[in-house]
């Protein structure tokens, strides 16, 4: 792959930053669970973790959030189309040194900001193997033939993805060992420090919704239920889109060039979900100097300062989740229905657990009182069933009630980092993780399947 593989730096070790959790122990595997044939190593690297979509979150595990947080995107020089062919081979190379990641990409003037990644799916696995280069050497500072991997990927992913990513790190990184952890599962079991969980279950209905897309995953046993997963077209950057076109409409006289900046802010700063939309505003018009916000900024041209009112914006954003008509006509399917349906989808044998453990994932989840409205629709949908269905029995079925819980915890933003960071911090990680031994042995269809998670309690 080139001498640019040869260049190492010196390993970052991160210290572990678990805060006063509790230990989270997960059940060795049983004897009908396919292991590595590699024994536990003896050294003990943290080993890198990575979170794939919209932003990558990057850290060793241990911790309790990602070290780095970076866009998914890479900027590379484009390649000459005239010329000397030896000349354009030359700069070929040279190009392939020649890129940046993350904020270094957005930023990077004369170059092509390509995204590798879409809705978590990669779509190009050059970029994607580059933009691993520098994440591992430049951000990370690691040494990839001395750390296990673990790497997440979303729902519906397909095997053949799976081994072009096997290909990358055991190939290009030749690193020892790998996983490819699913993404709700870790987001699942990350839930585990709430006061909420009773017990260590990873069968729940997660709910995992970024800046670019919103999932409703069941798991049953920590097995995905891949047939019944629900695809929503509203996500953070849809609600920033929605807050700048009301802020557009009121001629609030933000600076054009930082509308959607604006809006990200006030999005971020001073949204929540209210319990009765009609009842808001009312209470605005009530009273408008209580509840209104000021947001303030510096212009980027001019340098002169500049104040927006804030009102109803606060609640409208999040309310597109439970009301999308208000920016997408083509969607009206609330998030509580969406979730009523994925579960109602599921075989009836796990359809309480689901309803019981619906889990919250993601930054666009963290709306002040988001879960608890999530849980009061819901609610209201299963009981309207219910009710239906003793109705139409006459009164000759008394259906058992339903519980419906929505869970939230203080790692919900970074839940399937964390998640992630807690199974590669156990000594059984080791035990589940794919080998170079392995894949030199049996090629990339190893990582078609992993087994871990069927056996973690």
């Amino acid at each position: 792959m080139g001498n640019r593989y040869r260049l190492r730096t010196a390993i970052s070790h991160v210290s572990s930053r678990w805060c006063g959790y509790p230990d989270y122990v997960f059940k060795t595997p049983d004897a009908n669970t396919q292991l590595s044939s590699t024994p536990i190593p003896s050294f003990r690297f943290y080993s890198p973790t990575f979170d794939l979509c919209s932003y990558t979150k990057m850290g060793y595990a241990g911790n309790t959030e990602p070290q780095f947080i970076i866009p998914s995107a890479i900027a590379v020089k484009e390649s000459a189309t005239v010329g000397d062919k030896s000349i354009q081979r030359l700069g070929k190379g040279v190009e392939d040194l020649d890129f940046y990641i993350g904020d270094e990409a957005t930023n990077a003037t004369g170059y092509s900001v390509k995204w590798p990644i879409r809705h978590g799916i990669v779509e190009d696995w050059d970029l994607m193997e580059r933009f691993y280069e520098q994440a591992i050497f430049k951000y990370l500072r690691s040494e990839p033939e001395d750390h296990y991997f673990l790497l997440t990927e979303p729902p519906l992913n397909t095997p053949e993805n799976r081994e072009y990513t096997a290909e990358i790190m055991f190939e290009s990184f030749n690193v020892p060992g790998l996983y490819i952890a699913v993404q709700a599962v870790l987001a699942l079991a990350a839930s585990w420090t709430s006061r909420q969980v009773g017990e260590r279950t990873l069968t729940g209905t997660v709910i995992d919704s970024g800046d670019g897309v919103t999932h409703v995953i069941p798991v049953a046993e920590g097995y995905v239920i891949g047939s019944c997963i629900k695809h929503i077209p509203i996500a953070g950057r849809d609600i920033t889109y929605f807050i700048q076109q009301l802020l557009r409409e009121r001629e609030v006289g933000i600076p054009p060039e930082q509308s959607l900046e604006t809006a990200k802010a006030i999005k971020e700063k001073y949204s929540y979900v209210c319990p009765d939309i009609a009842k808001e505003f009312a209470k605005y018009d009530s009273d408008p100097s209580k509840w209104m916000k000021k947001y303030e900024s510096i212009n980027a041209i001019s340098k002169q300062r500049f104040s927006v009112d804030v009102g109803y914006e606060r609640f409208l954003g999040p309310e597109i989740f439970f009301h999308p008509e208000f920016s997408n006509p083509d969607f009206i399917t609330p998030i509580s229905e969406v979730v009523d349906t994925v579960i109602q989808n599921c075989p009836i044998d796990v359809r309480r657990g689901l309803y019981k453990n619906i889990v919250l994932s993601g930054g666009s989840t963290m709306f002040k009182d988001f879960g608890r409205k999530l849980q009061r629709d819901v609610k209201r949908v299963v009981d309207a069933r219910l009710k239906l269905s003793e109705e139409l029995s006459e009164g000759r079925i008394k259906p058992k009630p339903i519980d419906v819980a929505v869970i939230t915890h203080h790692m919900q933003r970074y839940a399937v980092w964390f998640g992630g960071s807690m199974l590669a911090s156990t000594p059984e990680f080791y035990q589940v993780c794919h080998t170079k031994a392995d894949y030199d042995e049996h090629g990339p269809s190893i990582c078609r399947h992993n087994p871990v998670f069927g056996a973690m309690s």
